[in-house]
C-alpha cells in the first residue's frame, strides 16, 4: 500500500508499518533512515542555520499570512500565537487577527472571554461606524496585538453572501494598519468557507500547519485547490510560504513516516523547522501565555524561535518583491 491517491499527495512513498526498524540521528527529524520491508527511505535533506534576524529601523508595510488548513486541530492556533511572539522578540511589530468564531486565539494569547467582547472583528466587518483601532487590543507581548473573535463571526459567514466584493472585506479592514505593522497573522477557521477565502484574499502568503498523522494528510488536495482559485480570481500575487510540520513525535514510525511523506510530496516548500509534541504547549494556552514567555528556555519556545528565523529569512525583503 501507498500513499498514493489520497487526495492528490502522490509520492510513491510506503505507508506506514508499525513494524519497520527506524534508526534516528540526534533529536532532528533531518538524517533519520526509515525501513519499510527491504526499501529503505532517508530523510536526507540539511536543517540549514537561519541567521539572526537584523534589526528594523522602521515598520510596514506588513506581510500578511493566513495559517489555513481546514482540518481542524492541526495546531493553527498555536502556531499562529507562538510564530507571532517569537517574531515579536525579534524586534517586529506583529498584529495577530483571530478569524476563528471559535475565539481560541483571542483565549489562549490573553485569557480573554470572547463572549464579553463587546467589540471584535465581526464588528469590524459588519459595521461600517467600527474603525479597527476599536478592535484593536494589546498583549503582554512587546510589539504584539491582537483583533479578537468570538461567536459572532459565524453570523458573518452567512450576511456577507449578500455584500458587494464579499471576498475582499478583510483586505479592506485591515488596510489601514498595514504600514504600521511587519507582519499579520490570520488565524483561519477550520473550513474552506467564505471566511477562509476572505483572509486568502487579503494575505501574500499561506502557511499551512499540518499535524504529523495520516488523517492530516487527507484533504491536502482540497485546500490546494481551494489556494488555486483564490490565486486565479482574486488573489494573484498569493503564495504558498510553506508547509509545517506540527505535533511531531520523534519516537514513533508513524510520525516519521508522515513527516517523510510531506517532505517528498511538497519538497523545499516543507520547513525545516518542524515542532514536536509537547505537553507545555496547552499549558502555556491555559496561562494565557505565549510559550516564548511561559516556558522561555523550553524546547517548544526554542523550536518557535527557529521558526521564526526560517520564516523571516524566507520571506522576500519587501512585501512588493514576493
Amino acid at each position: 500500500m501507498s500513499w498514493s491517491g489520497y487526495d492528490g499527495v502522490d509520492t510513491g512513498a510506503p505507508a506506514p508499518t508499525d513494524n519497520a526498524a527506524v534508526t534516528e540521528s540526534a533529536s532532528s527529524p533531518w538524517g533519520q533512515t526509515r525501513s519499510t520491508g527491504a526499501a529503505l527511505t532517508t530523510i536526507n535533506r540539511p536543517k540549514p542555520d537561519f541567521p539572526e534576524p537584523v534589526a528594523v529601523d522602521h515598520h510596514g508595510p506588513a506581510r500578511v499570512v493566513a495559517l489555513c488548513n481546514q482540518k481542524g486541530g492541526v495546531g493553527k492556533t498555536t502556531t499562529t500565537i507562538n510564530l507571532g511572539a517569537a517574531i515579536a522578540e525579534y524586534g517586529r511589530r506583529v498584529l495577530l487577527v483571530d478569524f476563528d468564531p471559535q475565539g481560541a486565539l483571542s483565549v489562549g494569547l490573553g485569557r480573554l472571554d470572547p463572549r464579553e467582547l463587546d467589540l471584535t472583528v465581526y464588528n469590524l466587518l459588519m459595521q461600517r461606524d467600527v474603525t479597527i483601532e476599536d478592535v484593536l487590543l494589546k498583549t503582554g507581548v512587546e510589539g504584539l496585538d491582537l483583533i479578537p473573535s468570538n461567536i459572532d463571526l459565524s453570523a458573518a459567514e452567512v450576511q456577507l453572501v449578500g455584500e458587494v466584493a464579499r471576498e475582499q472585506m478583510l483586505g479592506r479592514a485591515l488596510a489601514p494598519v498595514i504600514n504600521d505593522y511587519d507582519v499579520v497573522l490570520i488565524d483561519c477557521q477550520p473550513s474552506l468557507g467564505l471566511l477562509t477565502v476572505n483572509a486568502l484574499t487579503a494575505a501574500h502568503g499561506v502557511i499551512v500547519p499540518l499535524e504529523c498523522e495520516f488523517f492530516a494528510l487527507r484533504g491536502v488536495a482540497l485546500l490546494m485547490d481551494t489556494i488555486q482559485k483564490v490565486q486565479e480570481r482574486l488573489n494573484e500575487d498569493l503564495v504558498i510560504d510553506g508547509f509545517l510540520g506540527t505535533m511531531y513525535d520523534p519516537r514513533t514510525l508513524h510520525a516519521r513516516e508522515v513527516l517523510a511523506t510531506i517532505i517528498d510530496g511538497f519538497g523545499d516548500k516543507v520547513y525545516s523547522t518542524v515542532i514536536n509534541r509537547t505537553i507545555r504547549f496547552p499549558d502555556a494556552t491555559v496561562a494565557g501565555e505565549p510559550i516564548t514567555r511561559f516556558d522561555s528556555s523550553s524546547a517548544g519556545a526554542n523550536a518557535y524561535r527557529e521558526l521564526a528565523k526560517e520564516v523571516l529569512a524566507r520571506w522576500p525583503l519587501s512585501v512588493h518583491d514576493a
